[in-house]
């Protein structure tokens, strides 16, 4: 009798634990799989001869946490979640291309060289990719600092680390990608900023002189020494959105909660300002802009026909329902769809869920193990009376 119920609690402990590492198996792993199984590619219309659209990604706000405001426990579990769910999607989605819009790092703009170095080899390790994919980092302020924090060290310390610069045009498969480093769009004609504005309108000369099908005898001339293009609007990709008052009108399961969404922005810190938003729309005309910033999504027009989407935050950290944009891509054309992750909210209710079942499991055969070792006492008693 006692040997029996030594095996059945031996059989409970295990049940307990292979349940257990399944529910944190589950949590952990495979509840990445389902969500991004529900996304897929958008579709656009081609013809038969055209060539395959881009298949690009596009994630925001990451916020890898540094050495000064991360806890250690929060840093493991935002950056474990983040890499799971970057990881799922790169095996099943396969982009081509793979967006980041800023803000990488939480504290680049206070690190240390140390913390630095730190930070760049956390983040290879999360988004991490295969060789055909080409992943393209957009600075934030997060990265170099707002713009009175900018220093000509921190923008060079990330642009050599990521191979970028803070204004160039990306073309791929006959789509020309705009990558603007909005910090520097302060207006205020400081040293870096000019340098950007001065290149931004290089190449929106350079564009300008692409897209014209019929050039005067000057036009020709002052085109016939600048870069070529594909002749086709440019998509924006950069880390604040172009001016807007408020989130007011922004919708959807992503958009900013009831108590911030008529929040007012301030120019130069939440939005571009509204002489830097014109400057672009005017110098680029662009079809589509992708944007971050807010930790929140958002769809606008701008000049009533040019949109906007604001690419909500990709850390549970930052909210409880993370996503990222896939986007279809030929020259004439483009869809986009989003995609979201498991809430946390979700996450945490299995957990507590899964561990209240296995409370009462365990109570509950605590109890009949009790009852029949009583049970037993007691005819053993008996017989001995007897």
């Amino acid at each position: 009798m006692f040997g029996l119920t030594g095996r059945c609690k031996c059989g409970l402990a295990l049940s307990l634990v292979l349940s257990a590492c399944c529910v944190f198996l589950f949590c952990e792993y495979g509840i990445y799989f389902p969500a991004i199984l529900r996304c897929s590619w958008p579709e656009i219309k081609q013809s038969e001869d055209s060539p395959r659209p881009l298949r690009a990604l596009f994630l925001s706000d990451p916020h890898l946490l540094g050495a000064i405001r991360g806890h250690w426990f929060d840093k493991l579990r935002r950056e474990w979640q983040m890499e799971r769910a970057f990881q799922t999607a790169m095996w099943l989605l396969g982009p081509e291309m793979v967006f980041i819009l800023g803000d990488v790092f939480d504290e680049g703009k206070w690190s240390s060289p140390k913390d630095w170095e730190d930070d760049v080899r956390r983040f290879k390790q999360i988004f991490r990719h295969p060789s055909d994919t080409e992943l393209v980092v957009l600075i934030g302020n997060h990265d170099i600092g707002f713009h009175h924090e900018m220093t000509r060290y921190k923008l060079e310390r990330f642009e050599k680390v990521f191979n970028v610069t803070s204004a160039r045009i990306l073309t791929k498969r006959g789509v020309n990608f705009l990558l603007v480093n909005s910090v520097a769009l302060h207006g205020d004609h400081c040293p870096i900023c000019q340098s950007v504005e001065n290149e931004l309108y290089s190449l929106s000369q350079a564009l300008n002189c692409s897209t014209q099908s019929h050039h005067s005898g000057s036009m020709r001339h002052r085109c016939k020494d600048m870069q070529t293009y594909i002749s086709t609007p440019p998509i924006i990709l950069q880390h604040y959105p172009l001016y807007r008052a408020s989130d007011a009108e922004c919708t959807g399961v992503d958009a900013a909660p009831p108590n911030e969404r008529y929040q007012h922005f301030h120019e130069r810190y939440d939005v571009l300002s509204q002489d830097a938003s014109k400057m672009l729309l005017w110098w680029f005309q662009p079809r589509l802009i992708l944007s971050g910033h807010t930790h929140s999504g958002c769809e606008v027009l701008h000049e009533n026909h040019i949109p906007e989407i604001s690419v909500p935050s990709f850390s549970w950290r930052n909210r409880n329902n993370p996503s990222f944009i896939l986007g279809s891509f030929s020259q004439s054309d483009y869809a986009l769809s989003k995609c979201f992750l498991p809430e946390e909210s979700s996450v945490i209710a299995v957990y507590c869920g899964s561990a209240m079942a296995l409370a009462l499991i365990t109570l509950g055969h605590l109890s009949l193990f009790r009852g029949a070792l009583h049970t037993a006492n007691v005819l053993l008693g008996k017989q001995k009376s007897l």
